[in-house]
């Protein structure tokens, strides 16, 4: 089976991000991919976290969850969408849930990930700090969802650095993870493939990594670098920059065999 990631550099127009998505997730349909997930904040990269609040919807309600059901309808298409602010009547007004809504080829929703790790963090020898707490609140629940590649794993860019959650992901019977991300240059160069790599060798499983590129208006630098890796940590396709489609074939059934074949999941003694 096909799957894509996308890759974009979106900016702080909605309407304009949601025309790139378009674009792109058909040009993955066209090349018969049966899944396409695209990066964290594919909707809106603001000037501000704060901004995010200012476009945020109300789970199944709004003009970004309807491009996401409608488009996945029109192209037969599973869409994992990366993330986009939602709110909540839990939090205020000024903080947004970064959420990942799964749409299936029907455009009917399947599934709905809020990010629970959130990105404050100083690079200070970058002279970079970032506080995504500060315009966003943590989810809590780990979420899998059953697509026509198996069981997927949801995560959201930082997330990507906590191990115990893709453990937690593989006991809810996930052979695949999707993280689309919105890395920083600075933490890319140094991570983005060793981690990804990891997750999948480490959990026997396949990983579909989409992420931003290039500069944004906040003035972030993102890495790219959107990828594919199979679950013995072979890189299937991969682009470093560019408004793209990476795409690559993947059999659902690898990880199945590689876990039988190499047992390391149920040799593990600390759980």
């Amino acid at each position: 089976m096909r799957v894509a990631a996308i890759q974009m550099n979106s900016g702080p127009d909605v309407a304009a991000n949601l025309e790139l998505a378009g674009r792109l997730l058909a040009e993955a349909a066209g090349d018969a991919c049966v899944l396409a997930v695209l990066p964290e904040n594919f909707a809106l990269m603001p000037e501000r976290g704060k901004d995010k609040a200012r476009y945020a919807e109300n789970p199944g309600d709004g003009p970004i969850q309807a491009f996401l059901s409608d488009t996945a309808a029109k192209h037969g298409l599973w869409i994992i969408s990366g993330s986009m602010p939602l709110v909540s009547p839990a939090i205020g007004e000024d903080r947004v849930y970064g959420a990942c809504p799964v749409f299936d080829a029907q455009g009917e929703q399947q599934a709905l990930y809020r990010k629970i790790h959130l990105f404050d963090v100083d690079l200070v020898d970058k002279q970079e700090s970032y506080r995504e707490s500060s315009s966003m609140y943590p989810g809590n629940d780990v979420i899998t969802v059953d697509t026509p590649i198996g069981r997927v794993g949801l995560t959201i860019c930082y997330d990507l650095r906590f191990p115990e959650m893709f453990r937690r992901l593989v006991d809810g019977g996930a052979t695949a993870f999707t993280v689309p991300a919105a890395f920083t240059a600075t933490t890319g160069k140094a991570h983005w493939h060793t981690l990804l790599r990891a997750r999948a060798i480490e959990n026997l499983a396949y990983v579909i990594a989409p992420g931003q590129y290039g500069l944004h208006p906040d003035d972030r630098a993102t890495f790219g670098h959107s990828l594919i890796c199979d679950p013995w940590g072979r890189i299937l396709a991969e682009q470093a920059e560019g408004n793209c489609v990476v795409a690559a074939d993947i059999d659902p059934e690898l990880p199945v065999r590689l876990r039988s074949e190499f047992p390391a999941l149920a040799n593990r003694r600390l759980v």
